[in-house]
């Protein structure tokens, strides 16, 4: 059985990190650099880093950026925003990224994620679905950091994701991030019952127990968060502690 990974996540607005309530970051938190030195240190398994500003302003990912912090972040390293092509993969790739997350791209362009896929093997490619919950109880992927609808079902648009040989799968639910209320069990469940590969869980947790029930009942192969982390003194190691105690297989590095 695959060990349960906890993964906290970066969100980059123009020089520093950010953080706000679905999906509206206007708080500012901290530097990138400080972030990944205190995580270096905290047992993480991954981390993910999101240019959240990249795709709605129409540029490419800032690889000189990732380039500077790379070598600095003692853990594997998924980066997102911006990527709309094969050499944008590329070249974050060289620049010591070990993972690239697509999110309105693989809307726009599905065929992007086979390439990538192809090209540098699934295990690179993770697809980020974003999604909102309508007042009717329907739920809808949103593009460009949650702000344009799709009209495409997350768990449609998921298990295409698989067909198309992505490796994972980021599931945000964009109503519950930031609120630090619980994950949404019910949207995380039925993506991951039906999809085989490995489903992220994301938006929501305010405790290490909304981690595992993410995992326990949502059936989630990974969780990250962001405001847990960076606004309450929980740690991503007293979490790997905890879920250890409660049964789940978790990494615990000597």
């Amino acid at each position: 059985m695959l060990k349960v990974r906890i993964m906290p996540t970066l969100l980059y607005k123009d020089t520093t990190l950010v953080k706000g309530v679905s999906f509206d970051s206007w708080r500012r938190i901290g530097y990138l650099m400080q972030a990944i030195k205190v995580y270096n240190i905290r047992q993480v398994d991954e981390l993910v880093f999101m240019d959240i500003t990249a795709t709605k302003q129409s540029r490419a990912p800032d690889f000189n950026l990732v380039d500077d912090f790379a070598d600095d972040c003692f853990m594997p390293l998924t980066v997102g925003g911006g990527i709309k092509t094969i050499d944008d993969v590329r070249k974050l790739l060289a620049k010591g990224a070990d993972k690239v997350s697509v999110c309105t791209s693989a809307v726009i362009n599905p065929s992007l994620i086979s390439n990538i896929a192809s090209e540098f093997g699934s295990q690179c490619v993770v697809v980020s679905i974003d999604v909102k919950k309508h007042e009717n109880g329907i739920y809808e992927v949103f593009t460009e950091s949650g702000t344009k609808p799709s009209g495409l079902d997350p768990l449609d648009f998921a298990i295409e994701m698989e067909n198309r040989n992505a490796g994972e799968i980021l599931l945000t639910s964009i109503d519950r991030d930031g609120t630090m209320s619980g994950y949404d069990i019910d949207l995380i469940k039925s993506v991951a019952n039906s999809v085989s590969i490995p489903v992220i869980a994301s938006g929501g947790a305010g405790n290490y127990q909304h981690m595992l029930e993410a995992i326990k009942i949502g059936n989630a192969d990974a969780v990250a968060a962001s405001s847990i982390f960076h606004f309450t003194e929980q740690t991503p190691l007293e979490a790997k502690y905890y879920l250890k105690d409660k049964g789940i297989n978790v990494r615990l590095y000597k």
